[in-house]
């Protein structure tokens, strides 16, 4: 803040699913659910809290920011909470923020997200304050990982492991997608999961053709190719493992498909090291895909920060010049969507060590099922 002349932070979250909740669970380790939250970040002195009036005894018993103050703002016109002390922001301010008056420049994480009465409220606040806009800022402080964190996140991706091997189990002709994933949510939930990063994906067949498959009543099939994706979240952190299963012998195609993603998928993870530009990381696995015909399928950015988001910036596409760093956790993602046979992804999670990447999890790279 004092490098970038930022007198107070605002940092949004609310309950959107992937990105909203990032903030208030980094900053404040509160799962944002129902109402959201604001966060007033000063240069020195305590942070506060201001939230819906469902979630501020919530906040104080679960959280790490004791100050918290329900907000107007975040009140639904048609209810009533006769028994909240509920203030609108200005007022907020003015009993929280050391010289509101000073304040010239605000800078806004999660700008994007702030809905417009929100947006309005803080320009009422602080009229004459300039705002600048710190997501990336905020971001890339979450990039390179504490022990702490490894040791959650080493957690997390035995937890992945965990669901993706029951649902590989549960894989058989006759079985519904949705059948597939309550067994790997079941096992993720007894083994601590609070959630998932993103909903289970289970695809087969027609149904693994887009990027953001869901899980439906359909079938599996003899011959089938069947996508599996699993992220769960344990505390506030997530694994994510994909994998292809193949049932019975479907058609070579996706046979060879399957095959390139898992050699693209080594091939990456062999020239990761701190200092490297990730872009070029990716540029091994997206070219083995290309040589193989397949390039129009690699769709999107092939590895990404993993954290309190399942897919968080930094992200790694042909596009970045950001470079690895030591103890990042990353996710190398081999995609091929869209394709006349279906899609598939192969992605395994890893920790940047001094000396190469850490894989987080030991799922094989070809499964099989009859």
């Amino acid at each position: 803040m004092q490098r970038r002349g930022i007198d107070l932070v605002i940092a949004y979250a609310d309950d959107r699913a992937v990105f909203g909740a990032a903030h208030a669970r980094y900053l404040a380790n509160l799962p944002v659910h129902f109402e959201p939250v604001c966060i007033l970040m000063p240069p020195e002195g305590e942070p506060v809290l201001l939230c819906g009036p469902e979630t501020d005894e919530y906040a104080r018993l679960i959280g790490c920011i004791k100050d918290v103050r329900v907000l107007k703002e975040f009140t639904h016109p048609d209810e009533d909470y006769p028994f909240s002390k509920i203030d609108g922001l200005s007022k907020v301010v003015a009993e929280t923020v050391s010289s509101p008056a000073k304040i010239h420049k605000i800078g806004i994480a999660a700008g994007s997200l702030i809905p417009e009465d929100t947006a309005s409220a803080i320009k009422r606040a602080f009229p004459d304050a300039s705002r600048a806009d710190v997501e990336s800022a905020m971001c890339a402080l979450r990039a390179v990982k504490s022990k702490a964190e490894i040791d959650v996140i080493r957690y997390a991706y035995k937890i992945a492991q965990i669901g993706l091997n029951a649902a590989v189990g549960a894989v058989k002709p006759g079985i519904t997608e949705r059948e597939v994933a309550a067994e790997a949510e079941y096992a993720m939930r007894r083994m601590g999961a609070e959630g998932t990063g993103i909903d289970t994906i289970v695809a087969s067949g027609p149904n693994t053709r887009p990027i953001l498959a869901r899980t439906t009543f359909r079938k599996i099939r003899s011959d089938d190719l069947v996508l599996i994706t699993v992220a769960p979240r344990y505390e506030g952190y997530h694994g994510a493992i994909g994998r292809p299963v193949i049932v019975g012998s479907p058609p070579r195609e996706i046979l060879k498909s399957v095959d390139v993603a898992c050699r693209a998928q080594q091939a990456c993870s062999r020239e990761v090291r701190p200092g490297v530009e990730g872009r070029k990381v990716e540029a091994i696995g997206r070219s083995i895909v290309g040589k193989a015909g397949l390039g129009k399928y690699f769709l999107y950015s092939g590895i990404h920060s993993v954290g309190v988001i399942e897919f968080e910036p930094p992200i790694f596409g042909p596009g970045s010049t950001g470079k690895l760093r030591k103890d990042m956790v990353i996710s190398i993602d081999i995609p091929m969507f869209n394709a006349p046979w279906g899609g598939l992804r192969v992605e395994d999670g890893y920790l940047v060590t001094e000396s190469g990447a850490e894989r987080l999890n030991r799922t094989p790279y070809k499964i099989k099922r009859n």
